[in-house]
């Protein structure tokens, strides 16, 4: 197998290059190995390579790992807060490209009648401990962002924004056609101005007058207290950028809490399985388990005579309510053993003890 190649000297830029020079050549790069642009054998496979070196050299941590060890992961990989989801959305990079490439441009081929940016949507899983007491997840995702180098205007220095002349800034054209059955008009995209109503006449070179761009963005996402799996946090303006200052869409989290070891989460309860002795069932104790919070202890008290299924609710200790100080309980579900290792006079003084009891029931 073949070693990869240095990733600086893929996308052609200095060790010490910024982001906007890594940015660059990424785009630059990219535009020409395109699957929908270059049809040339092993551009797809070049094409890959290039994002897979963009994808570690515009991430702040991944370039730090990479440079000091040769590895994005780092020696012992990223912490438990970071999260790179830069492949989320289907194939990285690719997937943001054909999005890119769709866009209303300069070209008059483009098609795309949308000028906001959608939605973009992510799966996070985090612990139970986690949703208990809340926590913050510190993203790392690739998107469609304004483009830098003209503030999102699409426009390039020197360059203006006017009306389109063809469709007069509706961004729909209507044709005419003769048929059988008279004149039938149709409406569509305007193909001048790819439905934006607007043409540039000097658009910027960075994103093809766009004025949006294939970036990796870094987003912290608060996580509350009590969150239950199926959730979604929104956080607005973080998804797919709109063409040339349009609104962008946002950026959702679909929450997903993982099974736990030891509790089973039903609402803002914890069920949980206690064992005890056959003595401690007759007699009654106190046992205690680790809660679901960082060093907290929940006393199971076992009442005296208590059977095999029973349930044992402990209030206060279960999962957060969401936008209360109050929390759901605790619920032990009490499984019963049998002793079996009683040394020779206890079972001398329980043999005495059936022996008296069989005496008074009879």
């Amino acid at each position: 197998m073949e070693p990869k190649r240095d990733y600086y000297e893929v996308l052609g830029v200095d060790r010490d290059a910024d982001a906007k020079a890594i940015k660059r050549a990424f785009l630059r790069k990219a535009r020409k190995l395109h699957p929908d642009v270059n049809k040339e054998p092993g551009a797809e496979e070049q094409f890959k390579e290039v994002n897979e070196a963009y994808s570690v050299l515009s991430d702040e941590k991944k370039r730090a790992n990479y440079d000091r060890y040769g590895d994005p992961n780092g020696p012992a990989g990223f912490g438990g807060d970071y999260v790179d989801m830069s492949d989320i959305f289907g194939g990285g990079f690719s997937d943001i490209f054909d999005s890119f490439f769709g866009g209303a441009a300069r070209g008059t081929d483009s098609r795309q009648q949308r000028t906001r940016g959608r939605d973009m949507g992510i799966t996070m899983r985090i612990t139970l401990e986690e949703a208990a007491a809340g926590c913050t997840k510190t993203i790392s995702y690739d998107r469609l962002a304004p483009c830098d180098d003209c503030n999102g205007t699409g426009v390039a220095e020197g360059g203006h924004e006017t009306t389109c002349s063809r469709c007069n800034g509706s961004g729909r054209v209507v044709e005419v056609q003769r048929t059988i059955f008279g004149q039938m008009q149709s409406q569509s995209t305007c193909p001048q101005c790819g439905g934006t109503g607007r043409v540039v006449d000097k658009p910027c070179e960075t994103c093809g007058g766009q004025g949006r761009a294939p970036e990796r963005e870094t987003v912290e996402l608060e996580i509350p207290a009590g969150v239950h799996s199926g959730q979604t946090i929104r956080i607005e303006h973080k998804g797919e950028a709109g063409i040339r200052g349009d609104v962008a869409g946002d950026l959702v989290a679909r929450i997903d809490v993982a099974p736990h070891a030891s509790f089973e989460r039903q609402g803002d309860d914890l069920f949980c399985r206690v064992d005890i002795d056959s003595f401690e069932a007759m007699l009654g104790t106190t046992v205690e388990v680790a809660g679901i919070m960082a060093n907290e202890k929940v006393p199971i008290e076992i009442p005296t005579g208590c059977q095999y299924g029973e349930q044992i609710r402990v209030e206060g200790y279960g999962m957060p309510r969401m936008g209360s100080n109050a929390r759901g309980s605790v619920i032990a579900v009490v499984d019963i053993h049998t002793v079996d290792d009683l040394s020779e006079a206890e079972r001398l003084r329980l043999a005495e003890m059936l022996k008296m009891r069989q005496k008074r029931t009879k």
